[in-house]
């Protein structure tokens, strides 16, 4: 072998390779709505294929995705949704977690497959037993019908039960020698100690969450009410038309805070889970 080549990054070529591949398939149609955004609508139907607009028209189209339809109240509501649905799923996954990972009772193993037998049903399959209960009572078409059938997450209880197990049983029992409480327990110091799976999850959650169109489909009918893809669906339908470009510029309105909130807890999303992975 020739001096000064490193073996290594010849090795590890090919991986590279397939994993550049997979990132520009990946981003390409991110990069073309973003391009999309930029120009008027006759250049992006024209025959370049060039990135780059020959005339900005960002203004002109983002100024209309914001002017014809309540875009920032579509951003609102899915914080709010969000927020609302990951207050409750960690309210209920981490006591549960923690009882499934640390405590010894009976039964303990069978709830543990039932929350495993959770994992395997699609969402869209109770979709409709759902509906029929909340059309029932009166609660469709409002926030209550967009948060309650997701307040409980096995997926979730799941991966709080992995990275629970990998803690430490002395520091549990050092909480108990000082007195606290099952519940302190849970939330003072084994939930601070699980911070990256904290993380992860929550990232998990709110880009499911905020992506959904299914279910806010299923039960939405006011445009107060859209989440932020709903709410791109209403825009396409109602205002934008054939007008390409401003439909391009509200898809990257709404898929920016994703993309930031993603680099953001990227390292920690990642460090949960391999945390949640650590022990079985």
């Amino acid at each position: 072998m020739r001096p000064g080549r490193d073996p290594g990054l010849l090795a590890d070529l090919p991986r590279l390779a397939v994993l550049g591949l997979g990132a520009v398939i990946i981003l390409a149609p991110y990069l073309w709505m973003l391009s999309a955004s930029l120009k008027p609508g006759s250049e992006i139907f024209s025959d370049s294929l060039s990135l780059l607009p020959q005339r900005l028209y960002a203004w002109e189209n983002f100024s209309k995705a914001f002017r014809e339809v309540p875009l920032l109240r579509f951003l609102l509501n899915g914080v709010l949704v969000c927020a609302v649905i990951l207050f409750f799923q960690l309210l209920f996954a981490v006591p549960c977690a923690y009882a499934l990972a640390k405590l010894r009772f009976r039964g303990r193993e069978t709830i543990f497959a039932l929350v495993l037998a959770g994992l395997l049903i699609p969402a869209h399959v109770p979709a409709l037993p759902i509906y029929a209960g909340l059309a029932a009572t009166g609660l469709l078409d409002s926030y209550t019908a967009l948060v309650a059938p997701f307040v409980i997450s096995v997926f979730g209880i799941f991966m709080f039960r992995q990275a629970f197990r990998s803690l430490p049983e002395e520091l549990i029992h050092a909480a108990r020698i000082d007195g606290m409480g099952e519940m302190s327990i849970v939330w003072r110091v084994v939930l601070p100690n699980a911070w990256p799976t904290a993380t992860a999850f929550a990232t998990f959650s709110i880009v499911a969450h905020w992506n959904d169109l299914f279910w806010p489909l299923v039960v939405v009918q006011h445009e107060a009410l859209a989440t932020p893809a709903l709410g791109v669906l209403f825009f396409r339908a109602e205002e934008a038309g054939n007008d390409v470009g401003a439909l391009m510029a509200a898809s990257v309105v709404v898929t920016a805070p994703m993309v930031a909130f993603f680099l953001a807890a990227q390292r920690r999303f990642i460090q949960g889970v391999a945390t949640a992975g650590l022990k079985g």
